[in-house]
C-alpha cells in the first residue's frame, strides 16, 4: 500500500491553491462574510455595494463598496456550512482580506438565549471535518481577540445587549441529539452553528483576523426544536447586526490609509 498523503508530499500546501484570477477584484483589506442569503441583501443594500464578477461566482456573490470618504470593503455570501464557507474565505484571502467579519445564525443552547438574541462567539467547539485539514498550535479555535473587542464596543455603543462566550459548530444539523444538547449545554456552550470552527482555524492559519456576530434564529435549550424562522424578532435583530457591522467597518476605513 502507499504512503499517507502527508508523508508523501514534504511541503504543506494543497495541490489545488487560492489564486487571483485575472478577471477576480482586489479587494480591501475588509470583508463582511454573510452565511444567510437575507442578511446578504440586507447588506448589499444598505450599503450600496455593487455585485462584482469573480472568477467563483457559482458559488458565492462578492460585493464591493468603494467611497472617497468611507474606503473600500466588500461583503460576500451567502455560504453553508464550514467547507463552502472555507472555500470561500481562502479566495476572499486570496484577494486581499485581512479582517474577515462573519454575521450568521445560530441555535441557542442556553434557557437565557432566546431567538433574537445575539451572540459573539469567541472560541468554539468543532464538530466538523474542514479544520482538521489545517494544522495550527491552538488547539481550541478561537476568534481575533481585538476584533471581539471592536465588536464589543460597537454593540454596548448602541445599547445592543449580546452575550460573549462558546459555540458548537457541527456538520450535521440533523444530529443535534438530546445527549449533545444536554451535554454541551451544561458545559456552558451558547449555541450551535455551522461555521464558525473552521473560520477561527482557518484565520489562524493564514495569518489573518476573524471576528463574527451570530443572530439566535431557532431554539434548542429543552430538547425541543422551537423554528424562529419567522419571528420578527429574529429580522429585527438581523438589521441591527447589519448596521453594527457595517458601521464598524466604515470607521476603521481610515486606518487602511495611514
Amino acid at each position: 500500500m502507499g504512503e499517507p498523503l502527508e508523508r508523501t508530499f514534504s511541503h504543506d500546501e494543497g495541490l489545488i491553491r487560492p489564486m487571483k484570477g485575472k478577471t477576480d477584484p482586489d479587494l480591501g483589506p475588509d470583508v463582511i462574510m454573510a452565511m444567510i442569503p437575507s442578511d446578504l441583501d440586507l447588506l448589499a443594500k444598505t450599503s450600496r455595494a455593487q455585485k462584482t464578477e469573480h472568477s467563483l461566482k457559482a458559488l458565492y456573490d462578492v460585493y464591493r463598496m468603494e467611497d472617497g470618504l468611507e474606503g473600500s470593503f466588500a461583503l460576500s455570501g451567502p455560504f453553508l456550512g464550514a467547507p463552502h464557507a472555507v472555500m470561500g474565505m481562502e479566495n476572499l484571502i486570496a484577494l486581499g482580506a485581512r479582517r474577515i467579519w462573519v454575521l450568521g445564525w445560530c441555535g441557542s443552547l442556553q434557557p437565557g438565549l432566546r431567538v433574537g438574541d445575539l451572540v459573539l462567539p469567541t472560541n468554539a467547539l468543532s464538530e466538523e471535518g474542514t479544520s482538521q485539514h489545517y494544522p495550527v498550535a491552538e488547539k481550541i479555535p478561537r476568534a481575533d481577540e481585538a476584533l471581539c473587542q471592536m465588536l464589543d464596543n460597537a454593540l454596548k455603543k448602541k445599547g445592543q445587549p449580546f452575550v460573549r462566550g462558546t459555540v458548537w459548530t457541527t456538520d450535521a444539523p440533523y444530529r443535534e441529539t438530546p445527549a449533545k444538547v444536554k451535554a454541551y449545554q451544561e458545559q456552558g456552550i451558547l449555541a450551535v452553528e455551522m461555521e464558525m470552527s473552521a473560520l477561527m482555524t482557518l484565520a489562524v492559519y493564514r495569518t489573518v483576523r476573524l471576528s463574527g456576530l451570530l443572530v439566535v434564529s431557532d431554539e434548542l435549550f429543552d430538547l425541543k426544536w422551537h423554528s424562529g424562522f419567522k419571528n420578527p424578532k429574529l429580522r429585527k435583530t438581523s438589521r441591527v447586526a447589519v448596521k453594527v457591522l457595517l458601521d464598524l467597518v466604515k470607521s476603521i476605513q481610515p486606518l487602511n490609509r495611514l
